[in-house]
Formats: structure tokens, sequence, C-alpha cells
């Protein structure tokens, strides 16, 4: 009672003092806003109105007109002050004017002359003020106002800079946009900045000729390097995201023979996400491998997602936590989280919570194969949608283990398929890969098989059952850029399987997107596959990863080719044998159309194949081959390459 009576007391002794303090702050500042009106625009607005007479009567200003000048000028500075208190016109200087504080004079300045205008003509009629003086005041207020703030943001901005010759280093910006003006922006008012903007390039040719922040449009991304040496110009900017990879890549080239350094900055939505900081870095491999964005049909991704139970298997994988992310990003109802490594689900759980602390999460730690846990999980929440990432993917690593691939890839699908039908569920969309395509590996044998399970039950149940294949997604857990940069920070040498070798990239987050979409648009039993550009040769990316890091090939980092491994081939494939591709709503998305197998006959193989998993995983490779007969493996485990002519 004590302690609550004392806490009380002194709440109550604060407040005063609370109180006195706000409105002591509330005096300063009245006063300083008097001091700014009288110091500053009481003279101002003398002399405007004073001109405004001299201009209006040719600068004769005596007799009646004098008269009348002297006997109104108190009120009519008097009003135009409180008007321009009203509207704060005076907290608006320096740097940060913009067109908006523009307009906000606009608005006082308007203000202040229809109130002159009614009190002249309704309160002092005796005293009539010509009414071209309202005119001429107006116009004369907005002008010297305005101006004077457009010169005071002069100075704040490096005046100097731009009225004289400064020694900096000339720099183009590529895209003549938002970015680019915003990076223009900041160059300006950067006092310490090291760069000169000499112009824009962009591949829109209407717009040449054309300026932005003064600065002119001076060619396309196929003229920066000439221009760059007719302007002496050392330094390219680009805003990330705004170039494909290929015009990047084309640029970096051409660029790097003249001596020219690129830079890329973020972009908006790297920036408001705090993922980096605000300072140019050197062109990176994601920036080279970049594609263009992706355009989603929105509104039927948020019909199909939004107000639903979502589940992720292998939700703590570079893809299965980025297609969380992603969904986040709409309005489920919640989000289950389904993965057996402890320590993924811990950090992306923290992730998710942080950026979105009011959708509803659910981090479930379960194995695929566990089918009573699996069960009790779908009884608890009763998922709507089933995004199955859950499976192995190193293709030589599957390659010495062929019945824990069966088991992970096969078995868990089969399992979480069964059981999705018999709890309710109303889509299941399984992730599979290009290495399902004419597999030459445990790895993409395995996926093909689940594909061909998953495909079997479109007719069996209410569940829409869809597929996505896609390729080699860029920067992932162990994939090979991540190989490369660690070889290259320990020295070299960097490994190359064979330098024919060549792969279809996509970002993360480019993956991740268009399996929602192709989740959304696919029909039951449909296989579809995602767009991945053009195929990057592995020498040509891991050269440009080496001279990214500002090494030379063969100097500093040697390139060694090791040969393939088992169950690699050269050539990605697309189509499959008997596959025909086939268009959909969304020009990134396409069906592979292939008659499902009968779901029997599947059903039967896949039995088999999971006990010679358990017993006899020796014998896999073989009843792998009779499953899928496109399936091409030695007993041994070498590989015979499949090379697609072009």
């Amino acid at each position: 009672m004590n302690t609550v009576e004392t806490v009380d007391f002194m709440d109550a002794k604060d407040a005063p003092g609370e109180c006195k303090g706000s409105i002591i702050s509330s005096l300063i500042n009245g006063l300083r806003t008097i001091i700014i009106l009288l110091a500053f625009f009481l003279p101002v607005f003398f002399a405007i109105h004073y001109m405004s007479y001299w201009m209006r009567l040719e600068g004769r200003l005596n007799g009646t007109q004098a008269d009348i000048f002297w006997s109104t000028v108190g009120w009519f500075i008097g009003v135009k002050l409180v008007i321009f208190a009203w509207f704060g016109v005076h907290r608006s200087w320096g740097r940060f004017h913009t067109f908006y504080d523009l307009v906000n004079l606009l608005k006082a300045t308007t203000c202040a002359t229809v109130v002159t205008v009614l009190v002249n003509r309704f309160v002092l009629p005796q005293e009539s003020i010509p009414r071209g003086i309202f005119l001429l005041d107006w116009g004369t207020t907005i002008v010297i106002i305005g101006g004077a703030r457009a010169f005071l943001r002069l100075l704040h901005e490096g005046g100097s800079s731009l009225l004289f010759n400064v020694d900096r280093i000339p720099a183009f910006i590529v895209g003549a946009n938002d970015a680019g003006e915003s990076l223009l922006r900041t160059i300006i008012r950067d006092g310490s900045s090291t760069y000169r903007v000499v112009g824009f390039i962009d591949d829109n040719s209407r717009r040449l000729g054309t300026r932005i922040g003064g600065v002119r449009i001076v060619g396309t991304l196929e003229q920066t390097c000439q221009l760059a040496l007719h302007r002496g110009v050392k330094q390219v900017f680009i805003a990330s995201g705004e170039l494909s990879g290929r015009q990047i890549r084309n640029l970096v080239e051409d660029t790097r023979r003249h001596q020219i350094h690129v830079k890329v900055l973020p972009s908006f939505e790297q920036l408001l996400k705090g993922h980096l900081a605000i300072h140019p870095r050197p062109v990176a491999i994601d920036d080279l491998l970049q594609r263009e964005s992706v355009e989603l049909d929105m509104k039927n991704i948020h019909k199909w997602i939004d107000h639903r139970t979502l589940m992720v298997t292998g939700s703590a994988g570079s893809i299965g936590s980025e297609i969380c992310r992603q969904l986040l990003k709409y309005s489920p109802k919640r989000l289950v989280l389904v993965d057996r490594s402890e320590n993924g689900q811990f950090f992306l759980e923290r992730e998710l919570r942080q950026m979105y602390p009011d959708v509803e999460l659910n981090v479930c730690i379960a194995d695929i194969l566990d089918q009573r846990r699996i069960a009790n999980i779908l009884e608890e929440y009763q998922p709507d949608v089933i995004f199955h990432a859950a499976a192995y993917k190193h293709v030589p690593l599957m390659e010495d283990h062929p019945g824990e691939a069966v088991k992970n890839i096969v078995a868990a699908t089969r399992r979480l398929a069964d059981l999705s039908m018999t709890h309710g569920v109303e889509s299941f969309v399984m992730i599979s890969t290009d290495k399902a395509v004419n597999p030459t590996s445990v790895m993409g044998v395995c996926k093909r098989v689940a594909e061909l399970y998953v495909q079997s039950l479109s007719n069996m149940s209410d569940c829409r059952f869809v597929t996505v294949r896609f390729g080699n997604v860029l920067d992932s857990a162990g994939s090979v850029v991540q190989v490369f940069r660690e070889q290259i920070a320990h020295g070299g040498p960097v490994t190359v399987t064979d330098p024919k070798m060549e792969r279809y990239f996509m970002t993360i987050p480019e993956a991740a997107r268009l399996v929602i979409q192709a989740g959304t648009i696919g029909k039951t039993g449909q296989i579809m596959v995602l767009d991945m550009g053009d195929p990057v040769r592995i020498v040509d990316l891991a050269s440009d990863m080496i001279r990214l890091s500002g090494l030379r090939v063969g100097e500093d980092i040697e390139i060694e080719f090791s040969g393939l491994r088992p169950g690699e081939k050269l050539y990605e494939e697309l189509r499959a044998s008997g596959e025909q591709q086939l268009p959909t709503l969304h020009d990134k998305i396409t069906v592979a159309d292939h008659r499902p197998c009968n779901p029997q006959q599947i059903l039967a193989a896949i039995d088999d194949l999971e006990r010679t998993a358990v017993e006899k995983p020796h014998e896999v490779v073989a009843l792998l081959q009779s499953i899928v007969p496109e399936y091409h493996s030695d007993q041994n485990g070498s590989l015979r390459p499949r090379i697609i002519a072009a």
C-alpha cells in the first residue's frame, strides 16, 4: 500500500512540472515566431507593398495615393503576417525547401490577398486601395519570398559547385527516372561529394536532349562508353534493378576495356526495408544475372491467399524461407512453417516476426517422413494451401545415397500428398526442378517420380495438385556461387567441371514469386515450368566473379576443370521426352503437357521403390530406371552426358 501511495504521489507531483514545461516550450516557440515575422517578414512585406504602389503609379507615389498608402500599410501588412504565421510559411527554409512549400506559399499569399480585398471593400471603404495593387502585391510576394527560399537552398546544396567549375570526378547516371533523379539530388546536396554528374543515360531514345534537374539526357546505353570517353567520364552509376543482367554484363564488359568504373546503388525497396547502407557498391554477380522484373497477377493471388491458412514444408531452406517472406506480403490468416532444422526455424521465426508482427506464425519442428506428426499438424492447423519445398538437392551427394534420396523426395512427397487429400487441403503445390527433365541423376529422377505421383492424383480428390518446375537458384545455400566465392577468398583455384557446362539461374525472390503465381493459375495435375531465361556458361560465371573481386583470371586466380561429377550433365533441359510446352495466362510460366500415368501403376512402383530403399538401397538406381525410362545412369554411378543440340 505504501508503495502504491508513493508512486501516485510522485506522478501527481511531476504532472504540474511537465505541464509547465510544455507551456514554457509553447511560449518560446511563439516568441520565436513573432521575432522571425517582425525581423524578416515585416520589412520585406513593407518593401513589397511599397514596390507594388511604385510599379502601379510608375514611380509617382505622392498626394492622395501616398496618403492611402500610409493609412493602409499597417493593417495590410498585419493581415499578411497573421495569415503567413497561420500557414507556417516561416518554417520552410533552407535545403529541404520543396515544391510543396512553394504551393503552401501560394496558398498563404492568395488567402492574404483575398482577406485584404474583403477588408478594404467592406471594413474601410473610405480608404480604397487601387485594385491593381492587390495583384501586384500578390505576384511580387510570391517572386521575392519564393526566390529567397530557392537561393538559400542553392547555397545549402553547394552553390559554388553549381556556379563554378570545381575539381570533381565527372559521372553518368544510368536511368532517367525517379531513382536517377534522387541520386542526382543526393550528389548535389552532398558538399563533400567527389562526383559531378554530367549526363544521364537512358534506353528511351525519345528522351534524348531533355533534362532532369538541369542535367541533360545525353545518350542511350549502347553509347555509354563513346560518350564517356568524349566527356572524360570515369564513373557510371546504376540504380539496382534498373537494368537486366544481360545489359549490366554488356556494360561492364565495355567499360572495363576503357577503365571506366561502374557502381550499383541500392533500390528504393532495398533502402526502405533497411537491407543495406546508402553507399555505391561495385557490380556484383547478382547484377549480372538478374533479369527483368516479374509482373504478377496480384488480384488472383490475393484472392487465393488472403485470409487462408498456408503451410510451407522445408521452410528453413533457401526457397522455402523466401516463399514464406513472399506469402506474408499478402494477407494470410496463418502461416505454418514445417522443417526439421531447429536452427533454421529459430532464425526464420525471429526474422518473420520482426517483419510481420501482426501475422499469426506457427513454427513446427517436424520430419515429413514422420507421418503421424505431420497428420497431427494438419489436424491442428487445417491448412488450405501447402507449398511442399522440403527435399534433398545436392546431386553428387544423392548419387552416393540413392536410398535416402528416395525416402526424402519420393516417399515424403507421397505421404504428404496422401495426407493432404484426407485432411481437406484445397491446393498442394510441389516444388520440382529442371533436373527432373530427362534425368541423369538420382536426385533428378526421384523428383521426376514425385512429379508422376502428384500428377496421378489429379482425379482422385478435390485437392488441386500443381507441380512447379524451375532451375538453379542464384546464391542459395550450397550453390555454385557460394562455392566460387569461398574459393576466390582462399586465393583459388576456382574449380569448374567442364568448359561447356551451362545452367539456368533464377534469383531466390524471383523463383518464390513465380512459384506462388504458378500455384495460383495452375490446374490440377499440371506441371508448371518457369521461364528461366538464357543459360549461363559456368566458366563465364567463374570468370565474372573473379574479375568482380578485383582480380585477374589466370594471373591472380586460376580456373581448373575437374570433369563431370556423378549425376551431372553438361546442359539442363526444359522439355522432357513426350512433353509439349503450352502457354498460360502468365508469359513467364508454361505448362509441360504430359499424359498422367496410371495411379495404380505408379503407386505399386513407389511401394516397391520404398521397400528397396530400406532393404536393398544398392538396387535403387536400376529400379528408378525401370520406372522412368528416360533416366540414364551407369551402375557405377558415372554419367553419360546428354548433349542437347542448339
